[in-house]
């Protein structure tokens, strides 16, 4: 797969990546979902790059970048969000904006190299609760997830539908992405061992959130949690979750909203955004 206009890649540990860069001013990782591409904040990441400078990047074997030598779990794409800010140059703290399983790498991130991470927002994020959509808990059993993910147009257009609650966003232009990006020769293998590491068709393993959770409570981060409340994959109750376990966090559930608040109430969401980012600014120039 080539990288679209807009997109170019760079070298982390080796491999190729594909990334998108624009805008001047202070520096912003988007990080998408499982099974995704940097696709997923082309809204957000237009609105930001007016006054930031605005970094989206592909996960290690989705999208336009090719796998890690290693299996991909989530302690490798934390290391891997990393050396992708090495590779760029990006010294300063950046603000890190992660979706669903982006969300994940997002407070994997912050929690190893916290110095990195000048705010953490996570958007309908893994990490708060067992509950996950069925189509993901199915990955887990073998033979059957290999079997349910082979590459269809009906797969492709069923699992965009999922993701919004205004089936207008699941677009014909979507769906053949999501569908040239499903027929990538490592694309199952890549989907099959980060959801097998993340849990089972149990749910979202209990072992690595309650780890990551403890090790994110414990820093000094401005942190954002957002919802939607008809989100599909990963239930709105999780923010309850977030607000029990990340007190000091700052919250917001969009009303009529999916999986995608970053498209679907991209506007509203780029206003909450900055505004987020403007206080913990201020909040951080009063200590």
């Amino acid at each position: 797969m080539s990288a679209p206009a807009g997109r170019r890649h760079v070298t982390v540990d080796g491999r190729r990546v594909c990334h998108r860069v624009d805008g001047d001013g202070p520096p912003v990782l988007l990080l998408h979902g499982i099974g995704r591409t940097l696709r997923d904040f082309t809204e957000l990441h237009e609105l930001l790059a007016e006054r930031f400078r605005v970094h989206s990047v592909d996960l290690p074997g989705y999208g336009g970048s090719l796998p890690m030598a290693r299996p991909c779990n989530l302690s490798a794409l934390g290391e891997f969000a990393a050396r992708y800010l090495d590779a760029v140059g990006v010294e300063k703290p950046v603000h890190v904006v992660g979706n669903s399983l982006g969300g994940a790498v997002a407070m994997r991130l912050a929690a190893s190299e916290p110095a990195r991470v000048g705010s953490l927002t996570l958007v309908n994020s893994a990490g708060f609760g067992r509950e996950v959509t069925i189509a993901l808990r199915l990955l887990a059993l073998r033979p059957l997830g290999r079997l349910l993910l082979r590459p269809t147009r009906w797969a492709a257009r069923r699992a965009e539908r999922s993701l919004f609650h205004d089936p207008a966003h699941a677009t014909a232009e979507r769906v053949a992405h999501a569908l040239a990006v499903a027929r990538q020769p490592y694309a199952a293998r890549v989907m099959l061992e980060t959801a097998r590491d993340l849990g089972t068709f149990r749910g979202v393993s209990p072992r690595w959130r309650e780890e990551l959770l403890a090790e994110v409570q414990r820093l000094d981060v401005p942190t954002l949690v957002v919802w939607g409340d008809r989100d599909l994959i990963l239930p709105a109750t999780h923010l309850d979750a977030a607000r029990s376990r990340l007190p000091k966090a700052r919250t917001h559930l969009f009303a009529d909203c999916g999986h995608m608040p970053q498209i679907e109430c991209a506007a509203e969401f780029h206003r909450l955004l900055v505004d987020f980012w403007a206080e913990a600014g201020a909040d951080a120039a009063g200590r």
